[in-house]
């Protein structure tokens, strides 16, 4: 079996058919491969990481199940188990231990992905690249917007990587707003 981008993409697309879950998975890839750039490591691994990192989720949504039954799977399936690790310390819940660069940007950039989604979702022209990154951290302040993103995860993140979470912020939305397209954020004009 081929552990590349493209075994990854098809498993995504078995188990997930939800289109906002395949772009969220898209946004979490070129974060991740942007990291990884920045620190000298495999963009092709980190990005494949970022693809699956929530690929059972759909099928899977509930803290009982979802990871478990994902990396369960991967394991069966000989993925690197670096990579399985990484998955799996992503959700807080599952009290794996970030005690890898991998593995902590994946948790840095997961919410923070969301919440980038959602801010130039609000924006009149819907680009990804416009968003300013002191909308995202007045943003950040308004419990009712994208009230289900965890603020928390998303300083704790950034901390844990060791970047200020302003820089932060300028970087995960720079690397989305490489895809924009892909992610429907490339604004309306």
């Amino acid at each position: 079996m081929n552990y590349d981008r493209d075994t990854a993409w098809k498993l995504l697309c078995e188990w997930t058919t939800n289109q906002n879950l395949r772009k969220h998975a898209l946004a979490v890839e070129a974060a991740m491969r942007a990291h990884a750039r920045r620190l000298s490591q495999d963009p092709e691994a980190w990005g494949i990481v970022g693809l699956l990192h929530d690929f059972d989720y759909e099928r899977n949504p509930t803290v009982e199940t979802h990871v478990w039954v994902g990396a369960k799977f991967l394991r069966e399936q000989g993925w690197p188990e670096a990579w399985v690790r990484a998955i799996e310390g992503h959700a807080e819940y599952t009290g794996v231990p970030r005690d890898t660069d991998l593995a902590r940007c994946l948790f840095a950039v997961d919410e923070l992905t969301g919440f980038l989604v959602a801010c130039a979702l609000v924006r009149p022209d819907r680009a990804i690249a416009n968003v300013p990154v002191d909308s995202v951290l007045k943003r950040m302040k308004e419990k009712a917007f994208a009230r289900s993103v965890n603020r928390e995860d998303i300083r704790r993140g950034a901390a844990e990587i060791g970047m200020p979470l302003e820089e932060h912020i300028a970087f995960v939305r720079d690397a989305m707003a490489a895809i924009a397209p892909e992610l429907g954020l490339a604004g309306t004009n």
